[in-house]
């Protein structure tokens, strides 16, 4: 893949920028490609009624153990068990409750459009002055999501198409693998399509296996231009950022996350779990689903945690 400097950002944003397209105060982005008759659609790929959870566990156990990378896993604690509630005449019950620290990026999750920008300028144009501040995101916040996204999922399951379990490190996925990869799906895209991008890099993650951000396979910022051709509203994938991390060796370090989020608005959705979706998908031949997520609704937020769901 060819190396994009940031003049060749700068560029590429500008050919494939939404900014305007669906008005001056628009803040969803490529959700405008979600119509009605999509989640209509959507709905008409469930035939078996089968549902499969597509988020990895909010615990100790994610990906983040490193101080450098400003992230930590989530922490789960009990704040009453085992009896801990007062007691007298009206207690004749006990109880239990707890409590979860985490941060909107450290598992299962959408970036807004508020996550990133380049060039003081976000998404539609807005300055970051007026639209991040210390108490939250003013513009462009996951807010604008909380009444979910439902559409089409398709899941492409790179790892199967090349004939291995995953897709090595620094791994990266281009237009023709996209196109590959629905071609082996036996469909075609479709506008507000939801792609469900499977690397392989989740599980391997659980076994201990060196997966770090700084190689991560996934798709490269050629992808860009294709996933605006073919309308698709969102890309999320099982792996830290979506696309190859590391691929752009003396250029932005994610590009195509700049060109997504700040100049497409396309929702990104990081770090899921295919794995069983891809098992029953490569037992039925269907990689077609109703794909369900909502954000919390955190005023402010500049990302969220989900748990997303698979309907077949």
């Amino acid at each position: 893949m060819p190396v994009i400097d940031m003049d060749g950002v700068r560029d590429l944003g500008r050919e494939l920028s939404n900014w305007g397209r669906w008005g001056d105060d628009d803040q969803r982005g490529t959700l405008n490609l979600i119509t009605p008759e999509c989640v209509s659609a959507a709905a008409g790929t469930v035939r078996r009624g089968v549902t499969f959870g597509l988020s990895i566990p909010a615990d100790e156990t994610g990906p983040y153990g490193s101080p450098g990378s400003g992230r930590f896993n989530p922490i789960h604690t009990m704040t009453r068990y085992r009896g801990d509630n007062p007691q007298g005449e009206f207690w004749d019950f006990c109880s239990s409750e707890d409590m979860v620290i985490l941060g909107t990026h450290s598992s299962t999750h959408f970036d807004a459009l508020a996550h990133l920008w380049y060039d003081d300028l976000l998404y539609n144009g807005r300055h970051h002055d007026d639209a991040v501040t210390a108490w939250g995101a003013v513009h462009c916040s996951i807010q604008n999501l909380v009444a979910g996204v439902v559409s089409r999922g398709v899941l492409l399951d790179i790892p199967r198409l090349r004939g291995v379990e995953h897709l090595p490190p620094g791994t990266q996925i281009g237009p023709a693998d996209l196109d590959a990869a629905f071609d082996a799906a036996r469909l075609a895209p479709r506008p507000g399509d939801v792609l469900l991008l499977r690397t392989g890099t989740y599980p391997r993650q659980r076994r201990g296996a060196d997966v770090g951000q700084g190689g991560s396979p996934g798709i490269t910022w050629e992808c860009a231009r294709w996933i605006r051709d073919h309308r698709i509203a969102a890309v999320c994938a099982d792996n830290f950022a979506v696309e190859a991390l590391g691929a752009n060796p003396g250029g932005p370090m994610i590009p195509f996350h700049m060109l997504a989020i700040r100049d497409m608005g396309l929702l990104l959705g990081e770090m899921f779990d295919f794995e069983q979706l891809a098992e029953d998908c490569a037992a039925d031949g269907v990689h077609e689903c109703m794909f369900v997520a909502s954000p919390l609704n955190i005023p402010g937020g500049v990302g969220s945690p989900l748990n997303p769901i698979a309907i077949k």
